[in-house]
């Protein structure tokens, strides 16, 4: 059976030739697509398809017997499902032209294509987000630590600046008092030598007017 017998074989189910051909097509294509990206399509009853990936090897020219090096290489590969393997082997009587031999596939059973496609975009997406909201913390991390260290350092310096003009200027009141006590110590010392030598004056005075007594 080719491709356009295949067509005619279901044309009947799907409403015409024109529907089936572009059924066809588009399973096709749906799971060329999924394989050469890499994904497995599975259905199941029926069988999967994937890809394989064959190393390099040595092989042997079944014409000339001659030893060849074979490239590496991707292959598609197709394991018929057990439900498939049952009907040919003869395990199980195939349905009647009007039943499918192939059962419904039940939801989710078919993995690849677009689904797998959707399913890995969303979780690059979901892997991405928690590496951008993994750096973002780290980073408001950062600038919390760097903004508490240029606090701290500020009020140190202020401090030390507070600090520094206590110092100050109870050096300046301390240094203002002792000149202040100094003045007054050196003035009542000087008071004090004033009313000394005033003293002997006065006594001279009266020596000087008693003995003016005799005289008269």
């Amino acid at each position: 059976m080719n491709k356009a017998q295949l067509v005619e074989a279901i044309a009947d189910k799907v409403g015409g030739r024109q529907q089936a051909a572009e059924a066809v097509d588009a399973v096709l294509d749906a799971i060329v697509r999924a394989v050469v990206s890499g994904n497995r399509v599975s259905v199941t009853g029926f069988g999967s398809f994937e890809k394989v990936d064959r190393p390099a090897r040595y092989a042997r020219n079944p014409q000339t017997g001659e030893r060849v090096r074979v490239k590496k290489t991707s292959v598609p590969r197709f394991r018929a499902g057990q439900g498939f393997k049952d009907l040919v082997s003869g395990s199980k009587k195939l349905p009647r032209g009007g039943e499918v031999a192939v059962k419904k596939a039940p939801k989710g059973s078919l993995s690849g294509g677009a689904s797998a496609t959707v399913r890995k975009a969303a979780a690059k997406k979901a892997t991405a987000k928690k590496a951008a909201a993994k750096k973002t913390t780290a980073k408001k991390t950062v600038a919390k630590k760097t903004t508490a260290k240029k606090t701290t350092a500020a009020a140190k310096k202020t401090t030390a600046k507070k600090t520094l003009a206590k110092k100050t200027t109870a050096k300046k009141t301390t240094a203002a008092a002792k000149k202040t006590t100094a003045k007054k110590t050196l003035a009542k010392k000087t008071a004090a030598k004033n009313t000394g030598s005033g003293g002997p004056k006065k006594a001279t005075a009266q020596q000087e007017t008693g003995s003016g007594g005799p005289k008269a």
